[in-house]
């Protein structure tokens, strides 16, 4: 007999019992719980076909065409479970806990598998992140302008033990029109949702977490509203580097790609820019000359977060000033001068 649980239950018994996502295909796609394994009793035509039946002849048509496509693939279904388990032991779970999660769960059990089934499904699990999203987390965001190595200054601050939630990492995005280099593709907004939620219920809620200081939008991915707000409010720690050493930062952390990805991505903010130089930007790169192209590149993007900090004035800054391009001595001494304010 199935047990049915809730969302804090799961969470305290995931390391030990694995989760089955029985959804189709599509829908685990676009968003899934962190861990959970794809077991689905339809694939994505299958699922089209049943919800097609259910709205045009009713519960019970589709019911029985549901049975005519599972009967099928039971025994390959049962098998999937069999491996998945842990100790013959299964968490299960649908959209909202109904019909594919009991029938599934029938069939692993009567192959000898205990199964749980999370109360609600899927759709009590986002209710679940967004309620998370709103808690009073104490952030420390970290900003300065492009190039100051906030990214790997994070790095080593997390190295140092400090709690850092990396959102550009999570969007797979480093959050400018340079940022979709190196990067494998963003997810689905909600699987962004999903993964820093997974993030922020790892960490403990008393002690600091570090964030760099974002827009409301990392490439195609949305800061969820609830933790932005909250994010708004933290302590605002402002890296002030001098423009020579933040050019040779971004140098070295793009030269090297080719100069036709270098200059596509240019390209992209032409006409914030302008064309003069767009031109000159993109004739250095040809000529192999990143620095230059930089520092061009550099001008609007200076422009643009010294009009975003001063719509920040009433909030307070932590000014770091530093002549440094080292991540490390930047942590350290940004974890000095917070100390010194009796915030970490």
């Amino acid at each position: 007999m199935s047990v049915l649980i809730s969302i804090e239950e799961h969470f305290r018994l995931k390391n030990e019992i694995p989760l089955v996502d029985v959804r189709s295909p599509g829908e685990f796609e676009q968003g899934h719980i962190p861990g959970a394994v794809n077991i689905p009793l339809f694939d994505n035509e299958e699922r089209a076909i049943v919800g097609t039946l259910f709205k045009q002849s009713g519960q019970q048509e589709a019911v029985l065409a549901g049975l005519e496509i599972a009967g099928r693939k039971m025994r390959q279904l049962a098998e999937t479970g069999i491996k998945t388990a842990r100790n013959k032991h299964i968490t299960l779970h649908c959209w909202r806990g109904g019909m594919r999660s009991a029938s599934m769960a029938w069939l692993f059990e009567i192959n000898g598998i205990r199964c749980n089934i999370l109360e609600g499904g899927y759709k009590s699990y986002r209710r679940y992140i967004r309620e998370h999203f709103s808690l009073p987390y104490d952030f420390i965001v970290l900003g300065g302008m492009t190039g100051s190595g906030k990214s790997a200054i994070l790095d080593r601050i997390e190295e140092l033990g400090h709690q850092v939630l990396k959102l550009e990492k999570l969007a797979h995005h480093k959050g400018s029109a340079f940022g979709n280099l190196g990067e494998t593709g963003q997810k689905t907004n909600e699987q962004f949702e999903n993964d820093i939620f997974t993030s922020l219920f790892a960490f403990d809620p008393k002690k600091p977490v570090f964030v760099e200081d974002e827009s409301r939008s990392i490439g195609r991915n949305i800061i969820p509203p609830e933790l932005f707000e909250n994010m708004s409010i933290g302590s605002l720690l402002v890296v002030d580097m001098e423009k020579t050493l933040r050019v040779g930062r971004l140098v070295e952390d793009y030269g090297k790609y080719t100069s036709r990805d270098l200059k596509d991505c240019v390209v992209k903010i032409g006409k914030r820019l302008g064309g003069q130089n767009v031109k000159t930007a993109i004739d250095a790169l040809e000529e192999g000359n990143t620095a230059e192209a930089a520092e061009i590149c550099l001008n609007y993007y200076d422009k643009t977060y010294n009009f975003g900090l001063s719509n920040k004035k009433n909030r307070e800054i932590i000014l770091f000033k530093t002549s440094s391009a080292d991540a490390s001595d930047n942590a350290n001494g940004i974890l000095a001068l917070l100390k010194s304010k009796g915030l970490v």
